[in-house]
């Protein structure tokens, strides 16, 4: 029975990975800063699941969460996070850019790398490291997240060099657009969707099962030679080569 962290577990992609892993008799261990939306989480999904509170870009509440994590962890997804920039007034003068971008930064790179630094000493030989990231990093027009998130991808190459020798793997997923999720704080409109779900190959818009389905993969033996990639999963709205 494999030891599961998933930061940022309380909804949307984050619940979907847990579900996942739970489903297959895995022991997740859900994060988050919302307690109560935690522990609702981890009561929908039962017995293998369990919430601990903790702000993952607070290097103290990390180091105070320490003591309710699992002693090993097989898998550590990194999928706190968001666009900051979202509903937040935009900033009138350099001390309010630099706040705003100090805050997608905090959310998005500095929460996984605490994280994971912090959890490993506890990673065992063959686990495996995944966080998410998003389209919004190879595209413009995304200011400070897409930055952020662009920040995890290069951040991954030199976390797959260093924990290559113990033969974890560490990869990343950058999503295009995922509905069913709180990401947009219900500033979606249909006309965006639709927009969005015109871009893609296959005509849909992805779902949290979507991205939860391509985490197991790259947790599981079928991935062990595949680290210190991005895998993109938008539908063909931004075409690989």
């Amino acid at each position: 029975m494999r030891q599961i962290v998933v930061t940022g577990g309380g909804t949307g992609i984050g619940r979907a990975v847990a579900e996942a892993f739970a489903a297959q008799g895995d022991r997740v261990v859900i994060t988050g800063r919302r307690k109560d939306v935690l522990e609702e989480t981890a009561a929908h999904l039962g017995p293998n699941v369990r919430a601990v509170a903790f702000d993952a870009s607070d290097p103290a509440q990390v180091q105070a969460a320490l003591d309710t994590l699992p002693a090993q962890v097989d898998v550590l997804v990194n999928n706190a996070g968001g666009n900051a920039d979202i509903g937040a007034v935009p900033p009138s003068d350099l001390v309010g850019v630099a706040a705003a971008w100090r805050a997608n930064l905090e959310a998005n790179v500095l929460s996984a790398v605490l994280v994971t630094t912090a959890l490993r000493p506890r990673l065992i030989a063959g686990g495996s490291v995944v966080s998410i990231s998003s389209i919004a990093a190879h595209r413009g027009g995304s200011g400070s997240y897409g930055a952020a998130k662009a920040a995890v991808e290069v951040w991954n190459l030199t976390l797959a060099q260093d924990l290559g020798k113990d033969r974890i793997t560490t990869n990343v997923i950058a999503p295009g657009y995922i509905e069913s999720t709180d990401f947009f704080q219900g500033g979606m409109t249909p006309q965006r969707r639709a927009a969005l779900r015109g871009q893609t190959a296959n005509g849909r818009a992805g779902t949290p099962a979507d991205i939860a389905g391509t985490v197991l993969f790259l947790a599981s033996p079928a991935a062990g030679h595949i680290t210190g990639q991005t895998l993109h999963v938008n539908g063909g709205a931004l075409p690989g080569r």
